[in-house]
Formats: C-alpha cells, sequence, structure tokens
C-alpha cells in the first residue's frame, strides 16, 4: 500500500525523486544523487507492481504457518520483505541500466524511454523470445504453484521466512524480469503500462491457461518488435 501511494506521488511529480530534476535539466545520471534516485524510483516501483502478483504465494505462505495461533505476523512481513529484497537487487540494475542509456542519449530523460524505433523493437523481441525459453516457464511454474514451493522449500522461523521470500522473489525476478523491460519502451514511469505490466503478471501467474498465454504473448512481441524494426 505505502509503495503504491509513493509511487503515485512520484508519477505526479518527479521532484519527490531525489536527483530526478537535475537529471531532466541536464543529463547527469552517473552521479551518486541521480543514481540513488533512479534506484529507489525502481525499488519502489517494482514493489508496487509485484507484491500485489504476490500475494497468492503470500496468502499461502500465511495459512500453512497459522498465524493466529501461534508465529504472529512477523514471519508474514519478513517473507514478504524477502520478496521486495529480490526486486531490490533487480532495481539496483535497471537503475543502473536507465542511466546508462541516459548517459550515451538513447533514452529520453524526459520521457524516459528509448529514443531509437529499432532499440524499441529489440527490447521487444528480447522480450518476446524469453517468454518462449525453458527457463521463463521453469521460474513461471514456481509462481503458479505456492503450496508446492512452500511444500519444498519451507523453512522455520523468522530467517526461514526471510530466505523463503528472497527465493520466491528470485523465481519472481526470473519469471518477469524481461516484462519490465517494455517499461523502457512505453515509458518507465507511465502509469497504464505500469499497470497493463502488473495485471498481465497477475493474470500469467493465476489463470489454469497461464503457461500458454506466456507462450503466446511472447510470439504477439516477438512479432511486433520485428514490424518495429523494420517499419
Amino acid at each position: 500500500m505505502a509503495s503504491g501511494i509513493y509511487l503515485a506521488v512520484m508519477i505526479g511529480d518527479m521532484s519527490t525523486v531525489p536527483g530526478m530534476m537535475t537529471m531532466m535539466m541536464a543529463p547527469q545520471m552517473l552521479a551518486p544523487l541521480p543514481l540513488f534516485g533512479l534506484f529507489l524510483m525502481w525499488a519502489v516501483m517494482m514493489a508496487a507492481m509485484m507484491l500485489p502478483t504476490a500475494l497468492p504465494m503470500i496468502l499461502a505462505y500465511t495459512r500453512m504457518l497459522g498465524v493466529n495461533r501461534r508465529a504472529g505476523w512477523v514471519p508474514v512481513f519478513l517473507f514478504s520483505g524477502g520478496y521486495v529484497l529480490a526486486w531490490a537487487g533487480f532495481s539496483l540494475a535497471a537503475a543502473a541500466l536507465q542511466a546508462a542509456l541516459t548517459h550515451f542519449a538513447l533514452l529520453s530523460p524526459m520521457m524516459m524511454k528509448v529514443v531509437a524505433g529499432p532499440m524499441a523493437g529489440g527490447i521487444l523481441i528480447i522480450a518476446g523470445l524469453y517468454q518462449l525459453t525453458p527457463l521463463k516457464q521453469s521460474c513461471l511454474r514456481q509462481c503458479r504453484s505456492p503450496i508446492s514451493f512452500l511444500m519444498t522449500r519451507w523453512r522455520e522461523g523468522n530467517w526461514g521466512a526471510l530466505a523463503m521470500g528472497w527465493s520466491h522473489g528470485l523465481f519472481c525476478v526470473g519469471c518477469c524480469w524481461a516484462l519490465m523491460g517494455l517499461l523502457f519502451v512505453a515509458g518507465v514511469m507511465n502509469p497504464v503500462w505500469i499497470i497493463a505490466i502488473t495485471a498481465y503478471v497477475l493474470v500469467e501467474k493465476i489463470i489454469p491457461g497461464g503457461r500458454r498465454l506466456s507462450q503466446l504473448c511472447g510470439i504477439g512481441m516477438t512479432g511486433l518488435g520485428l514490424y518495429w524494426m523494420l517499419a
């Protein structure tokens, strides 16, 4: 909830992101403050986007834990924290990539999306092809099967909760990292695409035909990327 509110505030007023106004006026993305601002922006955005898609896993963990009877809510918060921590690692890499693309004038600092059609097409192709890989499908199976994940990776105690959340977060990053690259095409802080990607990831995880949907979308993104590159 807090991450979603802060994300809405950032989208409405980019000056709330440390160093962002300096970056937009005179791109100096490799300076410490803009880099920190980018990391904070991505970390908040990933928490706001991905925590809702992890709710089935978090609820399953809560039920297996028996919150109301013995363990309290601390392990649940730690499980969720481990999940967010994994996405924070992704956020660090995404922030570094955005900084590099902006530094080399490949990404607009104002629109926060790539400036060249062929590069946008290439990102779509990478995201589309990754949807078809065994690694994507393997990670997606872990995200789609909360009970199976918890039974095979269960650990007791608070540290165990944190480790399980971290492990689930890594599978989720492995499942969805390429989809997040689409934000570089549509605009990193584009609210429509943020909502659309979040909704797609949730649907991919919970509907019975999620694996088939993943493959069909992969084919579609690859075809659109090829068209974009050749147009």
